[in-house]
């Protein structure tokens, strides 16, 4: 799959760290970027994620929400979100998809196609 301009983002459903959402219901009428990350606990995607933090209310008052992906369970982005606001002084806001089952990462094609059904194992970033 490969999006171009005025393409629209496939959508999904999926756990969040906020609440269950449909992607494109969530989204509304505004904007939205989706942004990925490897594996929770990683030193540059914990940078990332803090810097996301920073800039949340700077994309709100453009109409533009975020939300984060990874491999990893929602209970695991909990309580990386702890480990982000203590390390990068900046509480993340918005929400962070889990997809244990690689269902997003592959809707996006973000993962070769013989990554498996789930984030356990070497192939999801480590």
């Amino acid at each position: 799959m490969s999006l171009r301009i005025h393409d629209e983002a496939p959508d999904f459903s999926a756990e969040t760290t906020e609440a269950a959402i449909n992607f494109h219901e969530w989204i509304g009428n505004g904007w939205a970027i989706l942004f990925s990350h490897p594996k929770d606990f990683t030193p540059v995607c914990t940078t990332e994620l803090g810097y996301m933090a920073r800039l949340q209310a700077e994309f709100a008052r453009r109409n533009c929400k975020i939300i984060g992906l990874s491999v990893d369970r929602v209970s695991s982005h909990g309580k990386w979100a702890a480990d982000i606001a203590e390390t990068q002084g900046h509480t993340v806001k918005y929400p962070m998809i889990g997809d244990p089952e690689l269902k997003i990462a592959k809707l996006y094609d973000m993962l070769p196609a013989d990554a498996g059904n789930t984030s356990e194992g070497p192939h999801c970033g480590e």
